[in-house]
């Protein structure tokens, strides 16, 4: 389980901030409070939070201060100024400054806990690599069901990609039709079977790209991929 997204906020403003402060937490952040620019420059290196509220009217740093020096050395960490101060030039700085949004106040919480829950279901897809494999001169991306030799490309089915990535796990040695049946069908019944060797055919079309590489078929075994 992911741990909880972590929240510096900083406003000199305790009664209003406490308010916000227990909103956050009840829908399950980790929020660390500071009224102080200062502190709140001090507590991001111990932190490391995922998100930063910055007031901009504080004693020690101003907001716009704080954002300047979190920016220096980090690049990612999200920011949202909250501010009366709703000018132009003002939500300009801000984005000059590469915050990450601008919220004037009053604002109802239930605004920025919208706010927060956009930026933050882009940090929860999780980053798939691309899962790529070489056999002979061929270069099969699983991500993409793309083959490609050269210049030369040709794109097969997701089930046909799911059976070439058994092959190619396992290249030059035999998988067992069983076992290519269970791993990609869940069974190995007489239609999955006959359906495991249309796709087959298919795949070896698809190679055909590369003359380098077959996939043999071994009487009551399987099949290996060469290349």
């Amino acid at each position: 389980m992911k741990p909880p997204f972590k929240i510096l906020f900083v406003d000199d403003d305790l009664k209003y901030s406490m308010v916000i402060k227990r909103f956050l937490e009840r829908e399950g952040y980790d929020v660390t409070y500071t009224g102080n620019g200062l502190k709140a420059f001090a507590q991001f290196s111990l932190i490391k939070p995922d998100l930063v509220l910055l007031d901009i009217n504080m004693p020690g740093l101003n907001g716009f201060e704080v954002a300047e020096k979190i920016r220096e050395t980090d690049k990612q960490t999200l920011i949202f100024f909250l501010s009366d101060r709703s000018d132009k030039s003002d939500r300009l700085k801000g984005f000059s400054l590469k915050g990450n949004d601008y919220l004037a106040k009053p604002f109802y919480p239930e605004e920025l806990l919208a706010r927060i829950r956009e930026r933050f279901e882009v940090l929860s897809v999780e980053f798939v690599p691309e899962e790529i494999y070489k056999f002979g001169n061929t270069v099969f991306n699983f991500n993409t069901n793309e083959l490609r030799m050269g210049s030369n490309k040709a794109l097969i089915t997701s089930r046909q990609a799911e059976i070439l990535r058994i092959l190619a796990s396992n290249i030059n040695l035999a998988v067992e039709r069983e076992q290519l049946l269970k791993m990609v069908w869940g069974d190995s019944s007489y239609a999955n079977s006959l359906a495991l060797n249309v796709q087959i055919t298919y795949i070896r079309r698809a190679l055909a790209i590369d003359s380098g590489v077959t996939i043999a078929s071994l009487p009551k075994k399987g099949y290996v991929l060469r290349g």
